[in-house]
């Protein structure tokens, strides 16, 4: 039997005694990440979730002792090095990883410099090495938005705009990294009905920019998430994935680490969850809605989101038939859609449960009501919806969603549900915030907004949310549920797809 050979990871960092950030989060990431971790001590801190009330550094030479017994024995595949406290400590980190270059490519350096307070945290020999001597020697360099203003010397708050953070990565990389991954979690961007944060790796080998993009989640415990980050970007280089990839991963890593923060770890800024992936799931370390999106086929959902009678939409350019044919199954289509919702409530086992589904049927009347004012904006009245023969795409689509609550539990009904729920929120933001959409003079405006609105977009979020929870209760470790559920995912959504068809081939 031919022995496992696991990726291997280094982190050269201070120790933190509240286990939330430093050496103790580094080893905890790589650990739940399926990278053995080996470390190197620079300095040991006595702090908790309160603040840091000393630092003892340990002697330069015996870091570098450190380095070296590790690399001339265990090996590495990725170092990651996070706040080293002196110039003597830089110069002796960046010296002994000289001597081993081979194993010093894939080199992550999180520069440590300011406090979360705002406070310098190194002496300016100590900056001038980092900047002489290890930046140098660095792959991917992981600053926050003030750290690139201070290694910048530009004036506090100057990145402001995605465009200041592209400057920043650029003339970041000129002192030495191959990339820049410069994170944007203190520059959160304001959406219409949300903020989100825009982290960007740029490729100075290619001059290319990579823009990262996540819902910002709101909680003070977040201590460790720098460590933690450039701890999983090392772990995803060591498993020797691809620059963009590792950065997409260790942010996904870090994302749910904050959603799914720790509670009462101590009184002040708690850390955040490095043991969320150590619970094997089917689709480990991401939400299940995003992995059950990644086993569609190359090209559906785009084929959905994108289809030309979308395109028509939002152009003003979808022929007025086309449209009031849809209209009219599409309400045909709702009425069957609350069906299923009212089945949902059946199926469900709370008074809780029952009433948020009762609620979505409400939702689903009061979409139908202002489903019926666009059809009498194109001269169509009830009377003419009601008369109008059922397509055999939408009895088709609609007795899929039905059969499936009949003949299978509640997450079942609501995973061919999903792509409704999920698609028309997608449609609705993007037509609405894209510059492309006509809005003067486009007939199908006001369908746009009704899908943007703040109402919709919060039944979205609520129902994709009890999904989530679903999904972990009823398929917990279950790599066949997992699958099984993935294909219903994928039929609804060749429906939906066919939906739109319907409206085009007006059959």
């Amino acid at each position: 039997m031919s022995k496992q050979t696991l990726p291997k990871a280094m982190t050269i960092a201070g120790s933190d005694s509240g286990g939330g950030a430093g050496i103790q989060a580094d080893i905890k990431t790589m650990t739940s990440l399926h990278v053995y971790a080996t470390s190197v001590i620079t300095s040991v801190t006595s702090q908790n979730t309160k603040g840091v009330d000393g630092i003892h550094n340990i002697p330069a030479e015996f870091v570098g002792k450190q380095i070296r017994a590790v690399l001339s024995d265990i090996g590495t595949d990725a170092i990651k090095i996070g706040m080293l406290s002196s110039a003597e400590i830089i110069k002796e980190v960046t010296s002994s990883l000289k001597a081993f270059p081979e194993q010093s490519r894939n080199v992550v350096v999180d520069p440590v410099m300011i406090s979360t307070s705002g406070s310098r945290l190194l002496a300016e020999d100590a900056i001038q090495a980092l900047i002489n001597d290890l930046l140098p020697i660095t792959y991917i360099l992981t600053p926050n938005v003030p750290e690139a203003e201070f290694l910048l010397n530009m004036t506090p708050g100057s990145i402001k705009t995605i465009e200041d953070m592209h400057h920043a990565a650029s003339k970041l990389a000129q002192l030495g990294p191959t990339y820049i991954l410069l994170k944007g979690g203190h520059l959160p961007f304001k959406t219409k009905d949300k903020d989100q944060v825009i982290d960007l790796v740029y490729n100075s080998l290619d001059h290319s920019f990579h823009e990262i993009t996540n819902d910002y989640v709101n909680t003070p415990n977040t201590h460790g998430t720098g460590c933690t980050l450039s701890a999983a970007l090392a772990s995803e280089l060591a498993k020797g994935v691809k620059v963009e990839s590792a950065c997409e991963n260790a942010i996904r890593y870090v994302k749910v680490a904050i959603a799914q923060t720790l509670d009462n770890i101590g009184h002040g800024r708690g850390p955040i969850n490095h043991f969320h992936p150590l619970r094997w799931s089917p689709y480990q370390g991401k939400s299940f809605i995003e992995a059950c999106k990644e086993t569609l086929p190359k090209g559906l959902w785009s084929d959905f989101i994108d289809h030309p009678f979308v395109r028509g939409i939002a152009d003003g350019t979808l022929p007025i038939e086309s449209f009031t044919y849809y209209l009219k199954q599409d309400y045909l289509y709702l009425q069957h859609y609350a069906r299923a919702a009212s089945l949902a409530a059946y199926k469900s086992s709370t008074m809780d449960m029952i009433g948020l589904n009762a609620a979505i049927v409400l939702h689903i009347t009061n979409e139908s009501r202002l489903h019926l004012d666009i059809c009498s904006k194109f001269g169509i009245t009830k009377e003419d919806v009601l008369a109008t023969p059922e397509s055999v795409f939408n009895s088709a689509y609609t007795r899929f969603v039905l059969d499936k609550g009949t003949s299978g539990d509640i997450l079942d009904l609501k995973i061919a549900m999903l792509p409704c729920l999920l698609g028309y929120g997608e449609i609705g933001l993007k037509l609405y915030n894209d510059p492309a959409t006509k809005k003067d003079g486009n007939p199908y405006w006001d369908w746009i907004c009704q899908y943007a609105a703040e109402d919709y977009q919060q039944a979205v979020r609520t129902g994709l949310a009890e999904i989530e929870r679903l999904a972990d209760e009823y398929i917990s470790t279950s790599a066949v549920r997992f699958k099984d559920v993935c294909k219903t995912f994928e039929q609804a959504t060749r429906l939906e797809v066919m939906f739109w068809e319907m409206g085009l081939r007006l059959c």
